[in-house]
C-alpha cells in the first residue's frame, strides 16, 4: 500500500479538529465554573458551590477527552512527519477542600486552580489552531 500524504494530512486535520472541539468544550465549562466561583467566593452558599463543582466536573471530563484527542492528533501528525508533544494537565481543582472547608480562602484557591486550567486550555487551543494552520499549508 502506497503512502498517501493527502490522506494522512486529512486524518491529522480531522484529529486536530476533534481535539479542538474537546478543548473548546472544556474552555466553556471552565468559563462557567469561573463565573460560579466568583459568586461562591462572595457568599454564594451551597447551591453555588454545587453548580460550580458540576461545571468543574464537566470541564475535567472534557479535559480528559481533550487529552485523549491530543494524543491521537500527535500520532496522526507523526504520519505526516510533524512532531509535537501535545498534552494537557487535568488536575484535581481542590474539590474535597472546597466542599468541606467552604470559605473565602479555599474558594480563592479553587478559583486559582480554575483560572490556571483555563489558561492551560486556552494555550492548548492556540497551539492546536497554529498546528492546524501549518498542516493545511503543508
Amino acid at each position: 500500500m502506497a503512502y498517501d500524504l493527502e490522506r494522512e494530512k486529512q486524518e491529522a486535520i480531522n484529529a486536530g479538529r476533534r481535539a479542538l472541539g474537546s478543548l473548546r468544550a472544556a474552555q466553556e465549562d471552565l468559563n462557567s465554573a469561573k463565573n460560579w466561583g466568583i459568586w461562591d467566593m462572595f457568599g454564594g452558599g451551597f447551591i453555588t458551590t454545587m453548580l460550580k463543582h458540576s461545571k468543574m466536573d464537566d470541564a475535567k471530563q472534557n479535559m480528559e477527552q481533550a487529552r485523549y484527542d491530543l494524543r491521537a492528533f500527535s500520532q496522526e501528525l507523526r504520519d505526516v512527519s510533524m512532531f509535537y508533544n501535545l498534552d494537557i494537565e487535568t488536575g484535581d481543582f481542590l474539590s474535597f477542600a472546597d466542599w468541606f472547608f467552604d470559605g473565602f480562602v479555599v474558594d480563592w484557591m479553587v478559583q486559582d486552580r480554575i483560572n490556571k486550567a483555563h489558561e492551560q486550555v486556552a494555550e492548548a487551543i492556540r497551539h492546536v489552531e497554529h498546528i492546524l494552520s501549518e498542516l493545511q499549508n503543508y
